[in-house]
């Protein structure tokens, strides 16, 4: 057994995950991030995957993994990278070495939470939302447009309108109102995407294999990531067995091991579904409910399927075992260096690619 790591030491959810793998004695190998200057990769497909990862004096013989927990941030927004410049050797080797590593995610048979390919409709927000919507969910009617006619249009049907980012980017979610006429004209040179605004209360589900970690989140905020005049409320809550169960096939049928899930329950008790983040940053809610999201991340890893990890089976509820001191990426001040998440790779793989 052997379970590799990819990313920032800084970055929370990386650590926290980290630190459980070594309290269960798990054997572990680390690629760090801000080292990719030094880092060297070899890898080649063929009847079998093969490769190496070399970072300075060390040496991970990636045949040997088992399980990989990949949350890469993009390498060119690190301080060494970036101030060499675009086209420069530091740029072009980091971006290399990212790719194969990318590449090498996608096609390993080792377990990987998650797969670059699975997180890929995350990049498309509308996209992701049909997908949510033919699995049975209720989702918010939804516009895309460079049409101020028709935003307008959209505007007046539903009364409550929010507006947010159509890719993967992070943005503010922000209700719609009557100051935001006068730079309609911009959406004409800007894809935007209009919503529905659904009144309720936010909840969170973190879906880790079989287990599933529900927390309902009390703020007035029309994006409580954002809030600062109303901190948020974040507690965690039991959902009814039928939602529960219709997380984790949620999560599965997106091919997801680990998921984030963003739901409201309005006031008429009707679940509708926002979205699912296929890289969550799972550690402010666990630091703000007790729950042990990373130690079940962590057992997820050691037995290397999202079926064998569960300390608790279906009809069971998951009890808080100790906090974190760290809060997560998803309340954005808490970002390593302010880049987002890197989510596919940038080229194709090659057999045979070295870096």
């Amino acid at each position: 057994m052997l379970v590799l790591l990819w990313g920032l030491e800084a970055d929370p959810p990386v650590s926290s995950v980290r630190r459980q793998l070594q309290d269960l004695k798990v054997p572990t190998r680390f690629i760090d991030q801000r080292r990719v200057v030094e880092t060297r990769v070899e890898l080649a497909v063929g009847d079998k995957v093969e490769g190496c990862c070399y970072i300075g004096d060390e040496k991970i013989n990636l045949d040997k993994v088992t399980a990989a927990y990949p949350r890469p941030y993009e390498s060119v927004r690190l301080p060494v990278v970036a101030s060499a410049g675009p086209g420069s050797p530091a740029w072009d080797h980091a971006c290399l070495v990212e790719d194969i590593l990318a590449s090498w995610c996608e096609v390993t048979p080792a377990f990987v939470v998650n797969r670059c390919a699975a997180m890929a409709a995350n990049g498309s927000k509308p996209y992701q939302l049909e997908l949510i919507r033919d699995l049975g969910w209720s989702v918010p009617e939804t516009l895309v447009t460079t049409d101020p006619e028709a935003a307008r249009a959209f505007w007046e049907l539903h009364g409550e309108v929010v507006y947010k980012s159509v890719s993967a980017v992070r943005s503010r979610v922000s209700r719609l109102r009557s100051e935001h006429s006068e730079r309609f004209s911009s959406i004409t040179s800007c894809p935007t995407q209009f919503q529905q605004y659904i009144d309720g209360v936010d909840h969170r589900v973190h879906v880790v294999g079989e287990e599933v970690f529900a927390c309902e989140v009390l703020c007035s905020a029309d994006d409580y990531r954002f809030s600062v005049e109303d901190t948020p409320e974040v507690r965690a809550c039991s959902l009814p067995q039928a939602l529960e169960d219709k997380c984790r096939n949620l999560a599965a049928a997106m091919k997801l091991p680990l998921a984030g899930i963003d739901l409201r329950r309005t006031p008429q008790d009707e679940w509708f579904c926002f979205e699912v983040n296929p890289s969550p940053a799972f550690t402010y809610y666990e630091a703000e409910t007790g729950q042990p999201i990373a130690a079940a991340i962590a057992r997820l890893l050691a037995n290397g399927s999202p079926t064998a990890t569960s300390a608790r089976r279906r009809g069971q509820r998951a009890s808080p075992a100790g906090r974190t001191a760290e809060h997560s990426l998803d309340r954005p001040r808490r970002d390593p260096f302010a880049v987002s998440t890197s989510s596919r790779p940038r080229r194709a793989a090659k057999s045979g690619a070295s870096a």
